[in-house]
């Protein structure tokens, strides 16, 4: 999983904007909620896993996501799976917040493929391996994301990965005014620095090779919560089972614990 944080200039904004405005296609064409449920109920696992009264919640709260932030597509047309995905990765993160909305974002942009740092679709470009990204600068209020990455981090049932996780809990982190892998308005001050500490444990052990997390989130402090979060919510009963006190950070934090491992499991959400 790759995931940048990327501060534009005036003159790169207009740049992209140039390229990508005569094949950007809005979506966010009205869904019926039956649509939502068929594609919830197939494709993602976490709603599977969730009690009957939670569904209907996790359901009026992809709508609502969907009434608020446009989701445009480059050089694709947006199908109603797109957006039902894009939400659901949105709320998984904050479905222990009801109400909580994302302040910093008003629309995502699907790209086709992967894309490179200037946001180039260019097939003879060997750089291009972004996947996703949030904007800041004068990119800010915009989520990048490559379609093929968002749809994998739905299918893929054995891996840790879940790109638009990832960029949506970059976005978590961005809630406070900076993105340092330390998300203070859901957890309280009290708990930054045995975060910190524990960051900083995991990311030696990561780099001592001796770890299954993936090697990004050792990158830094920022991706390595991003990342541990892709982990939390993709395959929760191994993080417990491997990162005993990493999972119980990350159920602190997001106030939940996911089981969706297995269907036989209901993901539990806490006080």
């Amino acid at each position: 999983m790759i995931g940048f944080i990327i501060t534009l200039s005036a003159v790169g904004l207009g740049i992209f904007l140039a390229k990508s405005m005569p094949d950007r296609k809005p979506g966010n064409k009205e869904i019926p909620e039956e649509t939502i449920a068929g594609i919830l109920s197939s494709k993602v696992a976490y709603y599977q896993s969730l009690p009957a009264e939670e569904q209907s919640r996790f359901r009026n709260e992809v709508l609502e996501f969907l009434q608020e932030v446009n989701i445009s597509g480059v050089n694709l047309e947006v199908t109603d799976e797109d957006e039902v995905l894009v939400a659901a990765s949105a709320i998984i993160p904050i479905f222990s917040f009801p109400g909580w909305k994302y302040p910093n974002l008003h629309e995502v942009l699907l790209y086709p493929d992967l894309f490179d740092e200037r946001f180039s679709l260019d097939e003879e470009n060997n750089e291009r391996h972004v996947m996703g990204m949030v904007g800041s600068g004068a990119m800010n209020h915009v989520m990048i994301l490559s379609r093929p990455a968002l749809h994998e981090g739905f299918s893929n049932k054995s891996d840790k990965n879940n790109t638009a996780i990832h960029e949506f809990v970059h976005l978590l982190d961005k809630t406070d005014g900076e993105i340092d892998g330390v998300p203070e308005l859901l957890t309280g001050r009290e708990y930054t620095k045995p975060w910190l500490q524990l960051m900083q444990k995991q990311i030696a052990t990561i780099k001592g090779s001796k770890s299954d997390i993936n090697p990004y989130g050792a990158s830094s402090e920022t991706e390595f919560f991003a990342v541990a979060s892709e982990y939390f919510f993709e395959r929760p009963m191994l993080l417990q089972q491997k990162h005993p006190e990493l999972y119980a950070m990350m159920e602190e934090i997001f106030k939940q614990a996911p089981r969706t491992d297995s269907r036989k499991h209901k993901t539990t959400l806490t006080d």
